[in-house]
């Protein structure tokens, strides 16, 4: 890894696109500590000091911070990654928006975005009224004069972060390094990382206590454990063998070549993690919003809070509805796991390529039966990856209800893994497009 970054930075076109990532990623950064007008920041930070287990705290989370401060990229990148799976699933039901997904090619996916966009900036403006509603009469002093003025200026801001942040992703996808909404996410995330190592750290030795110390230990030991299993899912693949057979063009003979299609265990990424943790927080944030009453009360939005929030915390939560969230949670990841999977690799258009390159699969025979393969494979593999991630997830939901709390070590380090790979393989690739480019030049 720091052979390929050392590398980057002495190619011009790579250090390039890497020096503009930074900056991006540093606008994001500073962003995040510009308040909204109109907000009592000290008040606020008073109000959510002990937010750290509870719904706000796993929001704060993903925005670095930006929430217990109400920045302008205190929404995050939430309302675009929920209108991300409302869009790809009404792509499911709607024909026209099938056919763009699928026949449209470039000005397909461009019409796609734009729909997406907005549908985010409707999300945006609909959650931006609600958390003025929510704060305002939950902490009336939080918001300085409260009134039509002020909430329009309040929900301007804070979809207007929502833009920036996804055109600060747009442009660090297109001309920076990696996937741009996984990247401010992965340094939303990481922000966050020297106070979780101060926390560890005053619990194992303020004061020093034989307890506290195995706990810490296990909790870094559990964080190594499943940064080794992620990395092993992400960089675990399946290699079928594909031979071409040999053909004389005119003098020359082309083909009798062995090559492979390499299969991911996890083809989708992290995106499968974020876009389960988005949905099944939805619900709580919805209700935190518009229906803060019903907050640790009985009944069906009461019982839908605590459903939704077992993601996040176990703060008031039964173990029963901890165990359903579990099981919804890990059905959710292996849903979008394969989801993904099959919409960026269709087994039928590989199958189609190898036939019309005059290649084959050994004892497979070419058209439907190597599609078949190729398919019952790639089930296969998905289910396995999808699985192991979605464990990994599950896990610190169970573990809240023991002392050893690692919250911090499911999703998170999932996201954080997963993009931190994903950014290295395009690093590589960047690379090796150059390195080529030279050799032919």
């Amino acid at each position: 890894m720091f052979k390929t970054v050392k590398n980057a930075l002495k190619t011009p076109e790579v250090r390039k696109k890497l020096f503009l990532t930074f900056v991006l990623i540093l606008i994001f950064r500073l962003g995040c500590f510009i308040v909204v007008p109109g907000v009592n920041s000290s008040e606020l930070a008073n109000q959510l000091k002990n937010s750290t287990n509870t719904l706000a705290g796993l929001v704060n989370t993903i925005s670095g911070g930006a929430f217990s401060r109400l920045s302008i990229f205190a929404m995050s990148i939430t309302p675009y990654i929920t209108a991300s799976i409302i869009i790809q699933l009404l792509a499911m039901i709607i024909p026209s928006l099938e056919k763009l997904t699928k026949e449209g090619g470039e000005e397909g996916r461009k019409k796609i975005n734009f729909y997406t966009k907005v549908l985010t900036l409707v999300l945006a403006t609909v959650e931006a009224t609600g958390i003025y509603i929510s704060y305002s009469k939950s902490y009336p002093d939080i918001i300085y004069n409260p009134g039509a003025r002020t909430a329009i200026m309040f929900v301007l801001s804070l979809v207007t972060g929502t833009s920036i942040l996804m055109w600060l992703g747009d442009e660090i996808t297109n001309k920076g390094i990696g996937n741009g909404i996984s990247t401010l996410i992965f340094v939303g995330i990481v922000s966050g990382l020297p106070q979780a190592a101060i926390k560890i750290f005053n619990l194992a030795f303020k004061p020093f206590t034989t307890v506290n110390f195995i706990i810490s230990l296990a909790i870094v030991i559990g964080a190594i454990i499943l940064i080794a299993g992620v990395v092993f899912v992400q960089e675990a693949e399946r290699k079928i063998p594909v031979q071409y057979a040999k053909k004389v063009v005119g003098r020359k003979m082309y083909g009798g070549q062995n090559t492979h299609i390499p299969m991911k265990l996890a083809m989708a990424g992290v995106m499968p993690i974020i876009f389960a943790s988005s949905f099944m927080t939805f619900p709580a944030m919805l209700i935190q919003i518009f229906s803060p009453k019903s907050i640790g009360k009985s009944g069906f939005l009461g019982g839908l809070y605590q459903f939704s929030i077992a993601t996040s915390t176990s703060q008031g939560v039964g173990v029963g509805f901890a165990i359903a969230n579990a099981i919804v949670y890990l059905l959710l990841i292996l849903g979008f796991t394969y989801f993904y999977t099959y919409a960026t690799f269709n087994p039928a258009e590989v199958a189609n390529t190898i036939k019309k390159n005059g290649g084959f699969i050994p004892g497979i025979r070419a058209g439907k039966p190597t599609s078949d393969y190729i398919g019952a494979v790639l089930s296969k593999l998905t289910l396995f990856g999808g699985f192991f991630l979605s464990m990994i997830a599950v896990i610190p939901i169970v573990m809240r209800f023991t002392q050893i709390n690692i919250a911090f070590g499911g999703t998170a380090i999932l996201i954080v893994v997963g993009v931190a790979l994903e950014s290295i393989q395009q690093l590589e690739s960047q690379l090796l497009v150059r390195h080529y480019k030279g050799f032919l030049e």
